[in-house]
């Protein structure tokens, strides 16, 4: 559970995206990646996740430069083992990527989502 502190810290993150951030944000709100729920800057834990979709138990987390040095790809990995144990799936993208190839990049998040339920679902009757 995230601290009171997390959910200041994520409501004033809100307020300041990146561009590659507010360009995910803007083709995912309201439902409009397949009818998908999305969340952005939400507390988990210690953490504050950059988009975060409940349905499929799976986390965005849209990289810039910064995420190169090493110290950080460091913090970035125990964060991403840590966000695994509490059955998160978390996908790291490159800020330029989604600039460059925002639709490709949706469409791996679809395809992400498909399997992520696909393997949660009971098996149909009868199997």
């Amino acid at each position: 559970m995230a601290d009171g502190l997390s959910y200041i810290r994520a409501k004033a993150m809100r307020r300041r995206m990146t561009p590659p951030e507010a360009r995910f944000w803007s083709a995912v709100r309201g439902g409009r990646l397949r009818g998908l729920k999305w969340k952005r800057q939400h507390p988990i834990g210690p953490y504050i996740l950059d988009f975060y979709c409940a349905a499929a138990a799976l986390a965005v987390e849209i990289d810039g430069a910064g995420h190169d040095d090493p110290a950080q790809m460091l913090h970035d990995r125990r964060r991403t083992a840590w966000l695994h144990t509490k059955g998160l799936r978390v996908i790291r993208v490159a800020a330029k990527d989604v600039r460059d190839d925002l639709e490709g990049f949706l469409d791996f998040v679809l395809r992400v989502v498909r399997e992520r339920r696909a393997a949660t679902e009971p098996p149909p009757p009868g199997r």
